[in-house]
């Protein structure tokens, strides 16, 4: 199945000033799957690094970029500040360092997956800052913009009511976690119609080419069987 690649369409996303600095690692995107690229991890870490049953209002579309994240919390009006605990702040915190170009807000914890941990008007910042877009542990609320948005979302789904009564913003850039995976400041995030996958920065060039020469291995094993002896398998078993 073909997948569409995320990209900015405005004009500032065309100029070679624009482009995020991994765009090279980005070209190899439509020769790999996410599959491909959990199977690349779990060659190299024991740790589990992927996440299922995410949705998007982007089907068929991919997801990648560095993560930047803010950390949800269970709301305590006892502790919570209409600045410290508020998504617009710490959103920019988040971005503050590198810009937001080409990055991937990841919005995790809280541990209420089907709560709304934001919608379309606060989520259009992340196209006014030039994101790939977002990997929400949580729901999310107005799939129509977010669809228009230009960039790619991936969440547990669609919800009408608001959270801010059960999650709050808590902190910006922390390590923070989406479904049980660890997610850290600066990790790739993958993420396509069948699932995300975690890589660590220093460790993505090598995971990709690993993942493609996967696919090439696969797409030819796929091809000797074309003309396999069923009699020879039944005997020998499958060789790849």
């Amino acid at each position: 199945m073909a997948r569409t690649i995320t990209t900015r369409t405005d004009a500032a996303a065309a100029s070679p000033l624009h482009q995020p600095h991994d765009q090279d690692l980005r070209d190899m995107l439509p020769r790999v799957s996410c599959s491909a690229i959990v199977d690349a991890m779990a060659g190299r870490h024991a740790h589990v690094a992927h996440i299922l049953d995410m949705v998007s209002p982007n089907p068929g579309s991919v997801l990648f970029g560095q993560a930047v994240t803010i950390r949800y919390f269970p709301t305590r009006k006892d502790i919570q500040h209409p600045i410290h605990n508020n998504f617009a702040s710490l959103f920019y915190q988040a971005i503050e360092d590198g810009g937001g170009e080409g990055k991937v807000l990841v919005m995790g914890g809280g541990g209420h997956h089907d709560s709304a941990f934001g919608g379309g008007r606060k989520l259009s910042r992340l196209r006014h800052n030039g994101l790939a877009g977002v990997l929400a542990e949580g729901r999310l609320r107005d799939f129509d913009a977010l669809g228009d948005y230009g960039f790619t979302t991936y969440c547990r789904g669609e919800t009408v009511r608001q959270g801010g009564n059960l999650i709050m913003p808590m902190t910006a850039n922390v390590p923070v976690e989406v479904a049980g995976v660890g997610i850290i400041p600066g990790d790739y995030i993958y993420a396509d119609s069948t699932g995300a996958v975690v890589v660590p920065a220093a460790e993505i060039r090598e995971v990709l080419e690993q993942a493609i020469a996967s696919e090439i291995s696969d797409q030819a094993s796929a091809d000797r069987m074309i003309h396999e002896d069923p009699a020879t398998v039944i005997a020998q078993g499958e060789t790849r």
